[in-house]
């Protein structure tokens, strides 16, 4: 592939709800634009950015993917990103390495959750952006009604720049407004036609909208239009270029992925409209001088660039997906990573199309390539000359709430299992890894269950190792309310020399919740003597890992010791340690045990329409709603508190609740006594247990 300088390079990211059309547009662009002799299919398996086995398996994105297009003499770098809600993260991380975006709105099903989620992204990141309504082939697809629904959404910026000629209910052509010129498909020509009488009125309403953007620009224009001036065609379409680059105007086209049938516009329009990295703006920081430094994608500036995305293929390898953000990067250049303070020779640089590597001499600013084998480098790192080591700001990725808890099926691939992990997490930013030790668990938190069903079967089938999930245990904690007084004599003879501890302990509540325990002695005249005190205190350590209750941690217990006994020959410091620990069972069972339970502090964003349902959703789980506050948008935010236990398969009920349109977000707060039927079956559970143990011993 050629080099292209900043000017020539559009990078655009295809956004919009799962199988809306997204792969088969980038497909389309790829057939036009050469790369490829024949179109693939999502179906078949064989499109160009859904490459890895479980795209192809289940038949959509997982991955954002690449697709560097020549076209026009410029190149476009099409990003592909998925629109399934669990790989939202792949999507944010698109988002933050495109220009402009494309969001692709299915003719038939209009309007969905994934566009307006997709529209949420491009406003969050003030990006430009054109609406492109798929499946134009279909029956029932309608352009009209998509305007209309967008329209009354997100206001009259809204600008179709085509309209569809149907005739005989089929997708024939287009009128395009800027030219108030038609055109119809034969076979792989487009031909001019005479523009139909039902699309003259239509045509005249979107031909006002564009005139009154173009008159907008600026005051001279604006007298031009009132003084009933027409403009010619380079000035609307230098004026439009202008509106789409500021975002004040959004223009909507149309077509067909499968028949190729308005793409050809589409390249046309991404490369006349929408701007070139030297239009964006984006600034870092110098680390030698602390100053903001403005890149700006300028080519003659210091090299810069930053790491959006990581690939670690076992098949293809590692590969570090770079944006340049100032001055050229070439071959064999020297590359400072700011974030980790390594220093390295570039060695090849590449693009990517799709997972297939291409070899290129360098990289102007504001284009997207590839490194491979970078030591160390992470998603978000930024890259620079280590004479002036520029670090640029982290995109934001949606946090992961769905947690579930993993086992390996066989015990010896623990370490390949991590190892698989630790590489995923590097390539997939919404996926965690946490090793809860209390609990004796591994948790893998995710964006949802499909999401975390996508990684076992991705160890599975790359990385060879089997694991199952389960619902995670619930960090409970136990405590006692009321206070007792116990005694514990520990005495062994065997043969020779004994083992003697004898404590009187007394147990309550401690009011520090955030200790185990606190140890105080009020032993007096000697009745066991000072040095086994730690022993004592070993003993309440040991005892407070797992509760008598139900062998949760134990919180919140005053332990005093004041009397006993000891032998002067017989006594040690493990048989008090012994004497202590079974105190301390004796004990807290006779002071009212009770179990704690995690409470989170929960916010749920939803539509209003749906706030009922949640709330009484909320209800059944043990929730208290604390409050509502209205949002932007018709939405509101309800701040509630919840039982941990109770968050367990929330995201998948939350979403068909509210048809994938709530959010929520949640963090542990405090502990609280749980009522008597959880202690109870979690006594049982645990008795259970014992006795499964018991029996196979």
């Amino acid at each position: 592939m050629k080099v292209y300088t900043t000017d020539k390079i559009r990078n655009v990211v295809l956004l919009g709800h799962g199988g809306s059309g997204k792969t088969s547009l980038a497909e389309a662009f790829a057939y036009l634009s050469g790369i490829t002799s024949r179109m693939g299919r999502v179906p078949d398996g064989n499109t160009l950015s859904d490459y890895s086995k479980e795209e192809q398996k289940r038949h959509f994105s997982i991955n954002t993917s690449v697709i560097p297009i020549e076209w026009e003499g410029c190149k476009i770098n099409v990003i592909d990103a998925p629109g399934y809600f669990d790989f939202v993260g792949e999507a944010e991380e698109a988002v933050s390495a495109a220009g402009a975006a494309i969001i692709v709105v299915n003719g038939k099903a209009g309007i969905e959750v994934g566009t307006q989620k997709a529209w949420e992204l491009c406003e969050k990141y003030k990006l430009p952006r054109f609406v492109y309504v798929s499946n134009m082939d279909v029956d029932n697809a309608s352009f009209r009604q998509v305007v209309e629904d967008m329209t009354n959404l997100y206001g009259k910026k809204m600008a179709p720049f085509n309209l569809p000629i149907r005739e005989d209910e089929k997708f024939v052509g287009y009128v395009n407004v800027v030219s108030e010129t038609g055109h119809r498909w034969q076979g792989k020509e487009v031909v001019d036609c005479e523009i139909p009488e039902y699309n003259k009125a239509n045509l005249e309403l979107c031909r006002d909208t564009l005139m009154e953007a173009v008159a907008e620009t600026s005051e001279e224009m604006m007298e031009r239009y009132f003084g009933g001036e027409t403009f010619s065609e380079a000035e609307i379409r230098a004026a439009l270029r202008t509106n789409v680059c500021e975002c004040s105007i959004f223009p909507m086209t149309m077509g067909s992925n499968t028949l190729c049938q308005g793409v050809y516009t589409l390249l046309d329009d991404i490369v006349k409209y929408m701007p070139s990295p030297e239009n964006r703006k984006i600034a870092g920081i110098n680390m030698k001088t602390n100053e903001i430094y403005n890149a700006d994608y300028d080519f003659s500036k210091a090299k810069s660039a930053y790491i959006w995305k990581t690939i670690v293929d076992p098949f293809i390898g590692k590969y570090s997906l770079i944006k340049v953000n100032s001055g050229v990067l070439k071959t064999d250049d020297l590359i400072y990573n700011v974030d980790k303070d390594i220093e390295e020779k570039i060695g090849k640089l590449y693009v990517l199309q799709g997972n297939k590597p291409m070899e290129v001499p360098e990289l102007h600013a504001g284009d997207i390539g590839a490194l491979a084998k970078l030591t160390g480098a992470r998603t978000g790192d930024s890259l620079a000359a280590k004479t002036a080591p520029l670090k640029f700001g982290r995109f934001e990725v949606s946090t992961p709430y769905t947690a579930m808890r993993y086992r390996p099926k066989n015990k010896g691939d623990v370490d390949k299992i991590s190892q698989a992990l630790q590489k995923m997490t590097h390539e997939d930013l919404t996926l965690k890894v946490v090793n809860d030790a209390e609990n004796r668990q591994t948790l893998l938190y995710g964006m949802g269950d499909q999401h975390l069903e996508v990684v076992v079967s991705r160890l599975l089938n790359e990385y060879k190792v089997d694991v199952e999930l389960e619902r995670p245990k619930v960090a409970y904690r136990e405590t006692v309310k009321k206070q007792s007084d116990v005694e514990y004599k520990y005495k062994k003879q065997s043969g020779g020399h004994g083992q003697y501890g004898h404590v009187k302990m007394r147990f309550s509540p401690s009011e520090d919740l955030e200790k185990p325990y606190v140890f105080e002695q009020e032993v007096v005249g000697g009745a066991v003597p000072k040095n086994y005190f730690p022993a004592v205190e070993k003993g309440l350590q040991e005892s407070v890992l797992r509760g008598p209750l139900a062998a949760y941690p134990v919180v919140g217990v005053k332990a005093v010791l004041y009397d006993g006994s000891y032998h002067a020959v017989d006594s040690s410091e493990q048989a008090f340690k012994m004497a202590t620990i079974q105190a301390f069972k004796k004990g807290f069972m006779a002071a009212h045990p009770v179990l704690l339970e995690p409470i989170a502090s929960l916010k749920v964003i939803v539509p209003d329409a749906f706030t009922g349902d949640v709330m009484g959703d909320l209800n059944k789980r043990r929730g208290r709603v604390l409050g509502m506050s209205p949002m932007a948008g018709g939405k509101q935010a309800i701040e509630a508190e919840i039982p941990q236990s109770s968050l367990h398969g929330y995201c998948t009920d939350l979403r068909s609740m509210t048809g994938g349109r709530g959010e929520y977000s949640y963090e542990f707060v405090r502990y609280e006594q749980a009522p008597s039927d959880v202690q109870e079956k979690e006594v049982a559970a645990r008795a259970a247990k014992v006795a499964e143990n018991s029996g196979e011993e």
